[in-house]
């Protein structure tokens, strides 16, 4: 399909990243080190290659309920298409959240359809940072939810280093991860690939598959321009599959008690197939000691073709349709009509961003800008089939390409913002300020497939204005007190011409320790929203009607509370290190209204957000000694609504609490080998992970893995 785009000007404008782990534009970092942390005036995580491979989760949202005010909601148990909030912004499809790689913009189609069903692969991440609330003003264009930056491989200082990482596990899971590079005095390559797939944990009547396939490419080349060392270039390619036998269909609340990891079989058919490529060149030029700038330029392309079933008996999944499969699994006799939507789609992200940042004796200045486009391309059909006793499937009529959804969404947008900090002694005050310029434009064929007439078009101007003051003050070697105050922003997507922008009035303050030994951190944050929105997304149950449309629940309030303590006590040669996180929300509606978003349906004021628990917690310890390390994970998260409602939950819009236990045993073979035992969900409790389409969707079971890594 071709994409319509103006060619992209590259103009250059100055911008800064103080935050950069050093001098080498390959390290694109946002925080870079756990101890930059204490200079940041918001809350901010840092999770090392050390404290990932603990655990070496595949999944990067059992990775993150390590960081106290982030949620998550699992749908397939494997984190193919994570569900991420923080602060009660919503999780579906993290779509209120700015996810970079590498410190760009990772998603898609981060203005047009941030909820894009893409994420980078978590397995090839050497470290993770994460920042919520009012420390996000550099990094838009979502400012009222947080920040995720994942950081690939690095190119290795020696002339030849390499990895190889291998693991098999339950339901045929098998990873493969090879990492090969090296550096000369200028020049530096690594090439990564990483597959990893299963068969899949739940169940269909006739023993398909319901697993995956999943692999990643990876290059990065980089260059010393100059004999003086100040100017680097560094190029990045990256490509990416994906098959997964995945489906919307939950089952009935009677069937999950019955059997919580079966199918349905008009579920047969569900299968997602997915394409992605990048290219990412970055220069770095350290103008002198206290000045540089760092100039990217990107282009992100993602495809993909969600072929999932969406009526059943002629009825929607939340409409009658789960329970129709249900009954005719029951008493298979006749015909069961099925529909499966071709849900196919085409992104484009790409842009310039440019960082420049001085340093004036302890003071810092960080100027930026960046210049972006991106469009999401919806040529969407459907299917029809029969479904017999046996319970297999015939197709009985083929759809046309672009009869279904047929649309092309682009956005263009241009971001500048500055931030600085002044120190004073203990004091640092930290202000900033973000600015964007967003056109947003949607063009329909209304299901015209071979869009030779003139499209109805809607199209929207907005500028958003994103202020922010911190300040940090350290009292005596080891505490640090924080408080910032933030208004985030947010675009509405296109084609919304009458949803406002997202607004909200964000505040934090709070206390951090940290010596050798201990760490502890004691947050309190507040969320006032002028306007949220609300994305209606297939994701969410909304009908086809209403797919794409965003709704303005007004005013909402949020408030919270997040502590993180960890220490390592050490008896003899025994380490025992102990880790506690903690995270207390709290969020309501302030008015009443009405939407056709499913999960929040005829919202009264006072109604409490769905998918937000009030309480989850953490527990992880762990045992070293010699070549032998031990690791134990329990993570409690307390039931939680799935719609909109306040007083006692209904069964039906519930999702009772969870308590999951992970294990890890890892053994040092040598200086450059290890074997690793991994175990998920240890006591294999069975647990409805979420409520979907009227329907449940089981957590993961106990899954074990044994891995083998050899380093050279």
């Amino acid at each position: 399909m071709t994409h319509n785009f103006s060619k992209l000007t590259l103009a250059l404008a100055v911008a800064a990243s103080p935050v950069f782990a050093d001098d080498n534009v390959e390290k694109l970092t946002v925080l870079g080190s756990t101890s930059t942390i204490n200079h940041i005036p918001g809350s901010a995580h840092y999770l090392d290659s050390k404290t990932l491979a603990q655990f070496a989760y595949t999944d990067v949202m059992r990775a993150l309920v390590s960081v106290p005010g982030v949620y998550v909601t699992e749908e397939d148990g494997y984190g193919l298409r994570p569900n991420i909030g923080m602060r009660g912004t919503g999780q579906d499809r993290s779509d209120k959240l700015v996810i970079m790689e590498d410190g760009v913009l990772a998603a898609p189609a981060p203005y047009t359809a941030p909820a894009a069903y893409y994420f980078p692969t978590m397995g090839r991440m050497q470290s993770v940072e994460v920042l919520k609330g009012t420390s996000s003003v550099r990094f838009g264009p979502r400012t009222t939810g947080g920040v995720i930056n994942l950081n690939s491989v690095d190119i290795p200082e020696q002339a030849f280093a390499g990895r190889l990482n291998l693991a098999l596990g339950t339901d045929n899971f098998n990873k493969e991860h090879l990492v090969l590079g090296g550096s000369t005095e200028r020049f530096g390559a690594v090439v990564e690939g990483f597959r990893y797939a299963a068969d899949g944990f739940k169940s269909l009547p006739g023993g398909q598959d319901t697993g995956f396939e999943k692999h990643d490419l990876l290059g990065k080349f980089s260059a010393t321009l100059t004999e003086d060392g100040r100017h680097h270039l560094l190029v990045k390619l990256a490509q990416a599959e994906e098959r997964s036998d995945e489906t919307y269909i939950g089952i009935t609340d009677q069937d999950f008690a019955n059997d919580p990891l079966r199918r349905y079989a008009a579920s047969q058919l569900d299968v997602m197939n997915t394409d992605h490529d990048l290219i990412q060149v970055s220069h770095s030029w350290l103008i002198n000691n206290d000045s540089s700038l760092v100039t990217t330029v990107y282009r992100n392309e993602f495809a993909r073709n969600w072929y999932k079933a969406d009526r059943i008996g002629g009825k929607s999944l939340s409409g009658g349709g789960l329970a129709l499969a249900s009954e005719f699994e029951a008493n298979p006799e006749g015909e069961l009509a099925v529909r499966l939507k071709n849900n196919n789609r085409q992104y484009l992200s790409q842009g310039i961003q440019t960082e420049y940042s001085l340093s004036l004796g302890e003071h810092q200045l960080v100027l930026g800008a960046r210049l972006h486009e991106d469009e999401e391309d919806r040529f969407q059909w459907t299917d029809n089939y029969l479904m017999d006793a046996s319970l297999a499937m015939r197709l009985d009529s083929a759809g046309v390409p672009g009869t279904d959804t047929n649309r092309l969404s682009s956005a263009d947008a241009l971001a500048l913002y500055a931030q600085g900090s002044l120190v004073f002694d203990n004091l640092t005050i930290n202000a900033g300020l973000r600015y964007e310029d967003v056109k947003m434009k949607r063009e329909d064929w209304n299901k015209a497939p071979d869009r030779l007439q003139a499209p109805s078009v809607k199209q929207h101007d907005l500028s958003l204005l994103n202020p922010m003051l911190g300040m940090s003050y350290q009292f005596g070697d080891n505490w640090v007190l924080i408080g910032s105050v933030q208004r985030g922003v947010a675009p509405p997507s296109p084609g919304n011409e009458q949803t406002a922008e997202e607004k909200s009035l964000s505040t934090e303050a709070g206390v951090r320790y940290r010596d050798s030994d201990l760490a502890f951190e004691a947050i309190a944050f507040s969320s006032e929203y002028d306007n949220m929105h609300g994305n209606c997304t297939a994701s969410q149950g909304c009908d086809d009607a209403n797919i794409g449309n965003q709704y303005n629940a007004g005013e909402v309030d949020i408030q919270g509370f997040e502590m993180l303590v960890s220490q390592t006590f050490q008896a003899d040669n025994l380490l025992i290190p102990v880790s506690l996180t903690y995270t207390y929300t709290k969020g309501e509606f302030q008015n009443s209204f009405e939407s056709d978003n499913e999960i929040w349906g005829s919202v009264q004021k006072g109604d409490e957000l769905p998918y937000l628990p009030d309480h989850q917690l953490l527990l992880q310890t762990g045992l070293q000694s010699g070549d032998w390390q031990a690791n134990l994970s329990l993570r409690y998260q307390q039931e939680m609504r799935t719609n909109a409602g306040q007083g006692e939950i209904a069964d039906q819009e519930r999702v009772k609490a969870q308590t999951v236990v992970d294990a890890s045993v890892h053994y040092q073979l040598a200086d450059n080998q290890r074997l690793s035992l991994l175990i998920d969900n240890l006591l294999d409790r069975e647990y409805a992970a979420t409520r979907v389409h009227g329907g449940l969707q089981p957590g993961k079971p106990r899954y074990i893995t044994l891995g083998y890594e050899l380093s050279f």
